[in-house]
């Protein structure tokens, strides 16, 4: 699965590729932005974006309504420590994935069969 991770702070988007290499799957593009997500999604066209919810200008709910309003087939995944259900329902993602990363969640979530991709 070809992944595509957005968020504002370096190091936590690091992590992030470094655990989705660990789940075997590969990872497309490492942005610090919603806006630089939007553009990513648009060159890469990925299976699955993991989109940090708090960053600054554009938070991550929103890009991801962004994308969904291009591409209604995207499947993204909300990465937050604070963010709540409701942000989940609004923002059109199909999942929410707490700060700290727990690798096996990680895993299940990008293992699972994605809504929106062909089986």
């Amino acid at each position: 699965m070809r992944v595509l991770i957005a968020d504002d702070q370096k190091g936590v988007g690091t992590t992030l590729a470094t655990l989705v290499t660990q789940c075997d799957h590969e990872v497309v593009e490492v942005v610090g932005s919603g806006f630089d997500a939007i553009q990513a999604y648009h060159r890469h066209r990925p299976d699955v974006v993991l989109m940090d919810y708090y960053m600054p200008r554009l938070n991550g709910a929103t890009a991801c309504r962004n994308i969904l309003s291009k591409y209604p087939t995207a499947n993204v995944i909300l990465v937050s420590g604070v963010a709540g259900a409701e942000d989940l329902t609004n923002s059109g993602a199909i999942a929410m994935l707490s700060k700290p990363i727990d690798l096996a969640r990680l895993k299940i979530l990008l293992n699972a069969p994605q809504p929106n991709l062909p089986m």
